[in-house]
């Protein structure tokens, strides 16, 4: 399994509105998280749409995060982007997998599998941005 640049990316990008405290505009996240603008634009009406951002127009304006950091999840945010989180698809989609796949009564590992995808989901829907932000905090702290 592999997450989309727009998982990557707007993972970043709500670090920084994290770190930042405030709004930002897309201009300000694109220069500093080196992403570009009309990506970010996309992007973010993704997060607007699933209410996990607000933007206020104006000077001072931009996008902030709609809730405190400690109540979005990374599994929420990952959701935003990601269809699936499966490591194979034959756990992906279980309404598709009924016809495409002809062994999953038989199959030896697709256990193996939806054990796999169900404790990823767990473990994200666990970290929320603010523990995600202090954990890079204590690490670069560490690093100093």
């Amino acid at each position: 399994m592999k997450l989309s640049t727009k998982s990557r990316y707007g993972l970043r990008a709500l670090a920084y509105l994290v770190r930042n405290k405030g709004f930002a505009s897309l201009q300000e996240i694109s220069q500093k998280e080196d992403i570009s603008y009309d990506y970010l634009e996309k992007i973010f009406a993704k997060l607007k749409k699933s209410k996990l951002v607000d933007v206020k127009r104006g000077i001072k304006g931009g996008y902030s995060l709609s809730r405190c950091p400690d109540e979005i999840t990374i599994g929420q945010v990952v959701g935003v982007f990601e269809d699936t989180l499966a490591p194979v698809m034959c756990v992906a989609h279980e309404k598709e997998m009924k016809k495409n796949c002809s062994r999953k009564s038989t199959c030896p590992t697709r256990k193996v599998w939806m054990i796999m995808q169900d404790n990823l989901i767990k473990s994200l829907n666990l970290i929320t941005l603010a523990s995600f932000m202090d954990e890079n905090e204590k690490t670069k702290k560490n690093l100093s």
